[in-house]
């Protein structure tokens, strides 16, 4: 059983009933399967910006960040679109996708033999 498509007033809507607070998802249906998963769910970075903010950077990744661009769509100055980049980037958290393994991380990979004794100390050596 599909789960129904949420249509980008709801989307608005739901923004403007949470104000900008917190929102946790509760439950998560996987489309067109009978599946769904309960627990607690932060919204990705990206849905947690204001609708304006979101539509702003889409328009900034479509434009392949072109600032240029980016003052025709809007209408708005340079400075006035760099502005709303650094206010939106520093609303951003940076994940890093490929942290530094931990000591321990390191030295289980080492017991199992995924990684040699050198690449062992190369890793640890390299580590803060």
């Amino acid at each position: 059983m599909a789960a129904p498509s949420k249509s980008p007033t709801e989307w608005q809507e739901l923004l403007r009933l949470t104000q900008g607070a917190a929102l946790v998802v509760e439950r998560v249906r996987l489309a067109g399967r009978d599946i769904a998963i309960e627990g607690a769910f932060e919204l990705p970075q990206l849905a947690k910006l204001s609708l304006e903010d979101q539509i702003f950077v889409v328009a900034f990744v479509r434009s392949h960040g072109s600032i240029k661009e980016m003052e025709q769509v809007f209408g708005v100055s340079y400075p006035t679109v760099k502005a709303r980049l650094n206010r939106i980037s520093q609303s951003l958290t940076f994940v890093d996708n490929n942290p530094t393994p931990s000591h321990t991380e390191v030295l289980e990979r080492l017991k199992r033999g995924e990684i040699t004794a050198a690449d062992a100390i190369k890793e640890l050596e390299s580590q803060p």
